[in-house]
């Protein structure tokens, strides 16, 4: 018990610490353009561009959003060390997931069901991996199954916006930015709706959150 709750204090504190980081490198605020914070269990899909990405997201949550609210990230990228394991298990107490499905051995979406069923909330980056261009890459089958298997947990857009420019890839300082994450209407499958139908509107729903198109041309 002491052990747990030690682990629980030390996560709170780096939480509360890279939140406070992001503030303060990048002044990020949240947009709540569609969604408002809630105690409701969600799944936030978000544009990946950056290492960064589910700090910026975590660090617009509220409190008592955050602390239950867990990154779905890459095995292989952050099982990599020591130091990475550590990281991502014990202070951002990622769901780590493997992607290649070849190499696996165990199953990515048990693990988020999983994590789904003991009441936490989680970080996706649906593109399945960090992408650099101006726009999302075409969504991977997991958004889609979460929503099916776990239909009562809102499924929550959010645009990151700025944040490829300030931690790009390859980097390890941040480069002091404004940033914004901006969080539109859930979204869900509708009855009959056929999976690629499904990830490509969910897909638009975050494009079109993205302060660029509202600037137009």
């Amino acid at each position: 018990m002491r052990e747990h709750g030690f682990k629980r204090l030390l996560r709170h504190t780096a939480g509360a610490g890279f939140s406070g980081l992001a503030r303060l490198v990048t002044g990020v605020r949240p947009v709540w353009q569609g969604a408002a914070p809630s105690g409701r269990q969600r799944i936030f899909f978000a544009n990946h561009a950056s290492h960064g990405d589910f700090i910026l997201l975590s660090a617009c949550l509220p409190p008592s959003e955050r602390y239950r609210t867990r990154p779905v990230a890459a095995a292989d990228y952050w099982e990599k060390t020591p130091l990475r394991r550590f990281v991502a298990t014990e202070l951002f107490d990622c769901v780590l997931v493997e992607r290649e499905a070849g190499a696996r051995a165990s199953d990515p979406m048990a693990a988020m069901l999983d994590a789904l069923d003991g009441g936490s909330s989680l970080i996706i980056f649906p593109e399945g991996t960090r992408n650099t261009g101006t726009e999302p890459l075409p969504f991977r089958s997991g958004l889609y199954n979460l929503a099916t298997a776990r239909p009562h947990v809102e499924l929550v857009p959010a645009f990151i916006e700025n944040m490829s420019r300030v931690l790009p890839k390859g980097e390890f300082l941040p480069v002091p930015l404004l940033c914004r994450v901006v969080f539109g209407e859930a979204v869900k499958p509708e009855k009959g709706e056929e999976r690629r139908a499904f990830l490509d509107r969910a897909r638009e729903a975050l494009l079109a959150l993205d302060p660029r198109r509202e600037a137009g041309p």
